[in-house]
């Protein structure tokens, strides 16, 4: 937990910003939870609108192929770099990354949706250097973060992911433990072989980034074992999770391209705030999502027992379901037949999040986390093209349904 230089007590994650950054942002207030029923607000957990504003470029542009630029700029380079690995642990990465299935056949994976290479590629960019240059900042983000999903999949017990067994099912605990280590050295190798300044100050944002999403997953684990987490709690924890890397991903690119340190930290606070609006719809898929489209199973995060934004929420709200929620989840905490649970039980504790109003202000959350982060990129200089498929991007983040 973050606490005040005066003791003053937890601040607000929201107006701390990512280490380094400039400015602030929007504190949360206690009065958007009590009064998260709005109108105009979405409900349907999927999907979260961004401010109506009639036709924006950002609309215009085609963000499958951003998506896919990013994937082939950086996947030959990625490849590379994982055959670098000893065996098995090439082989084990391999499966991880969907380019071979457990037999060791090659496979057509889902390699995720790419938002980070694609971020890295375009950070260069707005920093007015080709898009390749922002390729060794993508690989390295890539090789951090799946480092976390090896782990995370492990701590976590989850067996699936993108819609197949996960590297612990397949190549056990301690593969999955070994492989997750040597890409998260591979990340910093690959900054640090380029042998530049910038690459020397970007390979210590990645390293920052990377101790602040291991506290993040700190943090979400310590939340499993207790009964109440405050919003501000929820959301500290979720921008050293998820804002920290994405915050790193869309200024290590311009790093790479040779900016100061004032237009990284601006882009940096994109990447934060833009963390925070991409982990809250996670949030609500990981309760209301399709299992089709998340490759998860149904109510996963209620399976887990996880501290969510939809569940902090709805506890802080008051009232009746607000009440009897915090009931049941006090008493699964000390169920011995939790696993037993089944669908109705879920979905009795899902619909009392909803009544409560955890599931729509989460959604607020998500479109004004969107709002600060697209609104950000305006202190900084950059080619308007490129401005605007950051925005584009962003929309992405807070519309996609897996």
């Amino acid at each position: 937990m973050t606490s005040d230089p005066n003791g003053a007590g937890p601040r607000t994650p929201a107006s701390a910003g990512p280490p380094g950054a400039v400015g602030g942002a929007i504190g949360v207030a206690p009065a958007a939870v009590a009064g998260a029923a709005r109108a105009g607000i979405a409900t349907e957990g999927e999907t979260v609108p961004t401010e109506p504003s009639g036709v924006t470029p950002a609309e215009a542009v085609d963000v499958s192929a951003l998506l896919e630029r990013g994937r082939a700029l950086t996947t030959p380079v990625l490849r590379a770099a994982v055959d670098r690995l000893a065996p098995p642990m090439d082989t084990v990465a391999a499966y991880h990354f969907g380019w071979i299935d457990a037999q060791g056949n090659p496979a057509e994976g889902d390699g995720g949706k790419a938002v980070r290479p694609a971020l890295a590629v375009l950070s260069a960019e707005a920093a007015g250097a080709p898009p390749e240059v922002g390729v060794p900042a993508a690989v390295a983000v890539e090789l951090v973060h799946n480092f976390s999903l090896l782990h995370d999949d492990l701590m976590d017990g989850d067996e699936q992911r993108r819609h197949r067994d996960t590297v612990w099912k397949v190549h056990g605990p301690s593969q999955a433990i070994l492989v997750g280590d040597a890409l998260f050295a591979l990340g910093n190798e690959i900054l640090l072989e380029l042998g530049t300044v910038d690459a020397g100050r970007a390979a210590r944002r990645l390293t920052a980034a990377t101790r602040a999403l291991i506290d993040g997953q700190a943090q979400d684990i310590s939340f499993e074992h207790r009964e109440r987490v405050t919003v501000e709690e929820c959301l500290e924890m979720e921008g050293n999770k998820t804002g920290a890397l994405l915050a790193c991903a869309v200024s290590i690119g311009a790093v790479l391209g040779g900016a100061d340190d004032h237009t990284a930290d601006v882009l940096a606070r994109f990447g934060h705030h833009l963390g925070l609006a991409f982990q809250a719809v996670d949030d609500l898929l990981g309760i209301w999502g399709d299992p089709q489209a998340t490759g998860k199973q149904t109510w996963s995060d209620l399976r887990q027992r996880k501290k969510s934004l939809p569940v902090v929420a709805a506890l802080a709200a008051g009232g009746p379901a607000s009440e009897r929620l915090g009931e049941l989840l006090a008493a699964d905490a000390k169920s011995s037949d939790f696993d037993s649970f089944s669908e109705e039980e879920f979905a009795t504790r899902a619909a009392l999040i909803e009544e409560a109003g955890g599931r729509r202000w989460t959604s607020e959350e998500a479109r004004r986390q969107h709002t600060i982060a697209v609104r950000t990129l305006e202190a900084v200089h950059m080619p308007e093209r490129v401005r605007t498929e950051l925005a584009a991007l962003a929309d992405f983040v807070v519309v996609r349904k897996r």
